[in-house]
């Protein structure tokens, strides 16, 4: 029997787009709520900055986005696109590896062509999601308005993202210290930055960006990282571990020993997972980088399946990704596909944090996939009927992780397309 329900969608970036998309593809009754002006979510351009560089203040006027003007994919579009609309080449920006606006457009003609547009509530923040009897409650406001507004649902889906709330880290004696602290969530041009040296806490896709973007203005550029996993190296860059303490004198010592005086700290460091808006009782919690209880790393086993999340997993290209988990959602809320009882999915929710234990692991590395990502996939694709998965994809990311640490300035213009454009099929 095929149920339509009526669902809200938190988000309108890249995973509320296409999960908007599924839902209305099984025929349910989809609102979609985002506080921005546009559809985009964190691809949307924001040139302002928090009120509090750090974004520590609690009163602080916030930004959504954590984009720098200048900033280029690093992924090629093949990895952006879904599976039946691919993120095709366009008059205003050909490359592989486009600037960010090319995305926007992209997500753009993606929801106008899909019909997600016309069923967005735009400027529109969601205060509130509460469970009352068997129905969900959403509280909403749109900017302008002093009126909550206040809508009965009977699934919600989670499409928040979680590139939005900094963390920073904790450096023994910081308080004292008096030169400049912003993190990457509020880098926008490397113009300040002109003949300073700057310290980079973290090495991660934003840092090597950011690195990039200041080298040829700074004095210095310093990255203190507990791991380079990728080898990259760029020249003109001091590497170091991380910082020990800043002294009494401002200087900063790093763990290796050395130690240096800087203009400036840019933390990117990440960010938390952040739904203050919704009001389940810790049915979920947030603690630092790990949600749960989530059944494949979507559905909460005591709210199943009226709640759920997509797109919260990390280090993985999201856009088929959330396809896949959109998919596989819309589907069990039509009745097409059962869940397991609460108990059989908790028990597997256990399963995987105890062999994570055995291994070391702690929760917070429950939402990064790797080197399981490919499994998760196929075994999605498997549960909504899609065929097997090419295997282009991982060979395509395993070539990029190669070309960033041979040419980590070059490897986007020196691309070779006429291979891969051989190889990838949709």
């Amino acid at each position: 029997m095929h149920r339509s329900v009526k669902v809200a969608v938190i988000g309108a970036g890249v995973s509320g787009l296409v999960a908007a998309r599924e839902l209305q593809r099984e025929r349910h009754h989809v609102v979609v709520y985002d506080q921005n002006d546009s559809v985009g979510g964190n691809w949307i351009y924001d040139p302002r900055t928090e009120s509090d560089p750090l974004s520590l203040d609690p009163n602080r006027e916030t930004v959504h986005s954590s984009l720098h003007v200048s900033l280029r994919t690093n992924l090629p579009r093949a990895l952006m696109s879904f599976t039946d609309y691919p993120f095709v080449r366009t008059e205003s920006d050909p490359r592989t590896f486009p600037r960010h606006d090319e995305v926007l457009r992209f997500l753009n003609r993606f929801a106008d062509e899909f019909g997600v547009r016309e069923v967005t509530r735009l400027k529109t923040r969601v205060s509130r999601v509460e469970r009352v009897k068997d129905e969900w409650v959403v509280e909403s406001m749109t900017r302008g308005s002093e009126s909550v507004s206040r809508e009965v649902f009977e699934a919600v889906v989670v499409c928040s993202g979680h590139n939005s709330v900094p963390r920073v880290a904790e450096i023994d004696g910081i308080e004292n210290w008096r030169g400049y602290q912003i993190h990457s969530h509020n880098y926008r041009a490397p113009g300040r930055f002109q003949d300073q040296i700057v310290v980079i806490v973290g090495y991660g896709a934003s840092a090597f960006d950011i690195a990039v973007d200041i080298l040829p203005l700074a004095k210095e550029v310093h990255v203190a990282t507990k791991d380079n996993r990728f080898g990259v190296i760029l020249n003109d860059v001091r590497y170091h571990t991380m910082i020990k303490c800043v002294n009494k004198d401002g200087s900063i010592s790093f763990q290796d020993g050395s130690s240096i005086f800087a203009n400036t700290i840019i933390y990117c460091t990440g960010y938390k997972y952040h739904f203050p808006f919704l009001d389940i009782n810790g049915i979920v919690t947030v603690e630092d980088k790990c949600v749960g209880p989530l059944y494949k790393h979507i559905f909460p086993p005591a709210l199943a399946p009226s709640l759920s999340f997509i797109g919260i997993v990390t280090k993985e290209p999201i856009f088929l990704m959330a396809e896949l988990q959109s998919k596989w959602m819309a589907r069990v809320l039509s009745g097409k596909i059962l869940l397991p009882t609460e108990d059989m999915m908790m028990k597997s929710i256990e399963d995987i944090y105890h062999e994570m234990e055995e291994n070391g692991l702690t929760k917070t590395c429950s939402l990064s996939l790797r080197p399981l990502q490919a499994e998760y996939k196929h075994w999605l694709a498997t549960q909504i009927g899609l065929p097997p998965l090419g295997e282009w994809r991982e060979k395509l990311l395993s070539e990029i992780f190669k070309k960033l640490g041979e040419l980590p300035l070059t490897y986007r213009d020196q691309w070779d397309d006429t291979y891969w454009d051989s190889i990838i099929q949709f």
